[in-house]
């Protein structure tokens, strides 16, 4: 059911918010072995449940009165703890909410818990969590996926109607497609960053995790626009996405990325579904066409040098002194730091903290820091480029479906490859979308993505809608 389904069987009287909350509350409780959910706002969830419900008897609801929305632990909301699955924030409670989730109680959307994920949104598998790994609710022996693996798999699992995730290098589109569900990224500025808690700000982005193209939109719309709490939000009008996905008989001019199809490590059936999807694109009278794109290659390398960066000067706050955690080892100013730190952040967050500060310090910045920025913009140009001929840009979201728990665990090279083909619309602050495409003979899912151009969110959505309905 889409948001206007649910709305329309409130207004008919066939359900109401508080049944629907309650629905999804015994169906978090029966599901609690995914680990999904770190905290669920049960009493705050049935208030607002019963207020709303008064609204709309009254005709004065929201856009999203009856949508229980769950959001990431790493979105801030006032007077709720947050932690970005991470001991070092463990008990912290929120003193505002972030820019998204005012927008969302504005229009009467229901916010039902907080979600786990990686450890402040590094990694991708949800396996880097300080409170456990989310499970894949269609096959509970694979990783779901990350960052956002909790949102991805609770809106699989129907333990909330939509999420919010955070993207900054495949967040969001990466554990949709491993979870069978819609993934959207924002161009860079489109959503406000108040309140968000930092991993790399000049990549980071919100953005919905829904079950259709029109939920997205509609959310998409709700929580978009400028924001004096954020300079770098841009101040363009916000379209009436919800209300410009029509777009059936528009012919399309599509690129799809031939590296992208002849990547090393891509699964053949996932190859496969792509190539039947630019057939069946075709034959819709699309007109899809191969283009280059030679510096694949240096996407998760340029990546990961400008994120870890970014990382370490982000998550210097986080000392042991003004906040969370604090190690019991405090002799000194100085073993507090180090005690706190240490014991407080997990490995993960630990390795790229170190990379990011070794690629800033003295003698190491112009070959590493300062070459991947001229990396970034030369990616930028690139995708530009081909945007500039073609209306979206079409290539697989993922490798391959989801590994097994532990698989990658091991091995950080290999799970921050799982990025390769999500990491250029961040790179180049573009948005882009998962869109569920099949199902390997595995039996688990994967997805197909779309880049557009920026700020033409509304294009890509309607465009998308097409897509997914066919």
């Amino acid at each position: 059911m889409t948001i206007a389904d649910v709305q329309a069987a409130i207004n008919s009287g066939s359900s109401s918010c508080v049944t629907i909350v309650d629905r999804y509350l015994k169906e978090i409780a029966k599901q609690s072995h995914l680990n999904t959910f770190l905290e669920v706002f049960e009493v705050d969830a049935k208030v607002q449940a019963k207020e709303i419900d008064q609204k709309m008897q009254n005709g004065s609801a929201g856009k999203l009165a009856g949508c229980v929305i769950a959001i990431k632990d790493n979105i801030c909301y006032k007077d709720h703890r947050v932690s970005a699955s991470s001991k070092i924030l463990e008990g912290f409670e929120s003193l505002y909410s972030s820019t998204v989730v005012d927008h969302l109680l504005k229009e009467d959307a229901i916010i039902i818990g907080r979600l786990n994920c990686d450890e402040f949104a590094m990694g991708s598998s949800n396996e880097n969590s300080a409170f456990g790994n989310v499970l894949n609710p269609i096959n509970n022996e694979n990783v779901p996926g990350g960052s956002s693996g909790g949102a991805a798999a609770a809106v699989k699992a129907g333990l909330c109607h939509a999420a919010l995730g955070t993207d900054t290098g495949g967040s969001i589109r990466q554990p949709a497609s491993l979870c069978d569900v819609v993934g959207f990224k924002p161009t860079y500025g489109r959503v406000s960053r108040h309140g968000i808690i930092a991993y790399a700000s000049s990549f980071d982005q919100v953005g919905p995790i829904t079950t259709s193209v029109e939920d997205t939109a509609l959310i998409m719309e709700v929580i978009a626009g400028k924001d004096g709490w954020d300079s770098t939000a841009s101040s363009r009008e916000v379209p009436k996405y919800s209300k410009l996905l029509e777009s059936a008989g528009t012919s399309r001019k599509i690129g799809y990325l031939t590296d992208c199809l002849e990547a090393t490590g891509l699964d053949t059936e996932i190859k496969e579904g792509l190539m039947g999807q630019i057939k069946s694109l075709k034959d819709a009278g699309h007109q899809v066409e191969p283009v280059g794109f030679p510096y694949l290659e240096y996407l998760v390398p340029a990546y990961y040098v400008l994120t870890t960066a970014e990382a370490s000067s982000n998550l210097a706050r986080y000392d042991g002194i003004h906040y969370g955690y604090r190690s019991g080892h405090n002799d000194s100013l100085d073993t507090t730091y180090k005690a706190s730190r240490t014991e407080g952040f997990g490995t993960e967050v630990k390795r790229r903290i170190m990379l990011g500060t070794f690629v800033l310090s003295a003698g190491y910045f112009d070959a590493y820091y300062s070459k991947a920025q001229k990396v970034r913009r030369i990616i930028q140009d690139e995708t530009t480029k081909i945007l500039n001929q073609y209306e979206f840009i079409l290539l697989p979201t993922t490798p391959r479906t989801a590994p097994a728990i532990g698989e990658n665990v091991n091995d950080p090279i290999a799970m921050y490859l799982e990025d390769i083909f999500t990491v250029q619309a961040n790179l180049a602050g573009l948005p882009a979308i998962s869109l569920p495409l099949g199902k390997h003979s595995n039996g688990l899912p994967f997805g197909i993505q779309l880049i557009g151009n920026k700020f033409e969110e509304a294009a890509l959505l309607s465009f998308s809608k097409e897509i997914y309905q066919n």
